[in-house]
């Protein structure tokens, strides 16, 4: 549906947007993840046609946005959520209506339709309030209406939970998923939340430094990233330097300084850098042998660090520092704690290998 070929956008001397090229399919839901200030944003906004890239072009079920002599009718069949919750200080009925009313429908049938998004969205009662003494995530819900009631071929979201709190966004999600799975509307969202990415998203987007620097499956970009950049981005806390060789039957042999750990990652590098997710890291406090994993590792615990009902506990081995999730019962049980000696296990598999300098796009 939407294909974007090496587009640019640069505000005066600052380059925003570097040379993007993707293409993202009809019905499904593309969510840009990065940090902020990076482009999502105005990646957005140019789909939106709020702006215009520099260089390149946007195409839309083939043809050219810059091509579209009647703006107003390809804006039209598409809307947009922004952050901020934006409400008109008229009632939740009234600001749900708004697009209808706009593209001439009579008002039985914009009665019908409003109420019947109102109820969709779970603020039946509420028709005669004005929206903006509702909460930001009940009116992020009425902005979400007052688009979807236009029946949008393309809906974009730009960090549309935000500011939102853990309950509201879960009824924001969900709203986004119905409204993809049930109307077919393709949906492309920025967010800096990554486990909002990894719910979400079909195919999903590292933004970096106005670049998609990895493009792909969400599973994919998730276990297997391009580079020690994208790796820390998305969480993976073992990120470790080291020089790769051939070993037998599949596996790499990766030095860490001293450290050695088998993968079954192969790239063309000689040079790594060595990606372990914690929660792939089992720890131990009985003897070597009791586990079918082909790295284990001797250390010493220099630090436990809680995270709720998990926690990552810090392993020192001859030097390199892993760590390894363990659940809070888990230390309370082995009595986890600075100075201990225990010992790390984990696959191969789960050691995944990247260059060390990655500076081709993805």
């Amino acid at each position: 549906m939407i294909q974007l070929q090496e587009i640019s956008k640069s505000f005066g001397d600052r380059l925003i947007l570097n040379n993007i090229t993707a293409e993202i399919p009809s019905g499904k839901i593309f969510t840009i993840i990065g940090p902020s200030g990076q482009g999502k944003t105005t990646l957005l906004r140019l789909i939106n046609l709020l702006d215009t890239p520099s260089s390149g072009h946007i195409t839309v079920n083939g043809i050219p946005l810059s091509n579209h002599k009647n703006t107003t009718d390809t804006r039209r069949k598409m809307g947009m959520v922004f952050q901020t919750p934006v409400a008109f200080n008229e009632t939740v009925s009234a600001n749900i209506a708004m697009g209808l009313k706009y593209r001439g429908v009579s008002k039985e049938e914009i009665k019908r339709r409003v109420l019947e998004k109102i109820d969709e969205i779970g603020l039946s009662g509420y028709e005669h309030r004005k929206a903006r003494t509702l909460s930001g995530g009940e009116m992020q819900r009425v902005s979400l209406a007052r688009v979807m009631i236009t029946n949008p071929d393309l809906l974009l979201l730009d960090e549309p939970t935000a500011n939102l709190d853990p309950v509201s966004t879960t009824k924001i999600e969900e709203l986004i998923r119905y409204y993809n799975r049930t109307c077919g509307t393709t949906v492309i969202m920025s967010s800096h939340d990554l486990y909002q990415g990894q719910r979400m998203a079909d195919i999903i987007a590292v933004m970096m430094d106005g670049r998609f620097v990895q493009f792909g499956e969400t599973t994919h970009v998730f276990s297997e990233p391009c580079s020690a950049d994208v790796a820390r981005f998305i969480g993976i806390r073992n990120i470790l330097p080291g020089v790769a060789s051939p070993f037998d039957n599949g596996l790499v042999q990766v030095d860490l300084g001293g450290v050695i750990i088998y993968s079954m990652s192969s790239i063309p590098q000689k040079e790594v850098m060595v990606a372990i997710r914690p929660e792939e890291i089992t720890l131990h406090i009985d003897e070597r042998g009791k586990t079918s994993a082909r790295n284990v590792l001797s250390g010493i615990i220099t630090d436990v660090q809680p995270y709720g009902v998990i926690n990552h506990v810090l392993v020192s081995c001859n030097g390199i520092v892993l760590a390894s999730q363990v659940t809070l019962q888990s230390v309370r049980e082995m009595n986890l704690k600075r100075g201990m000696e225990v010992q790390l296990s984990f696959k191969a598999p789960s050691v995944h290998l990247m260059p060390q300098n990655l500076t081709v796009q993805v």
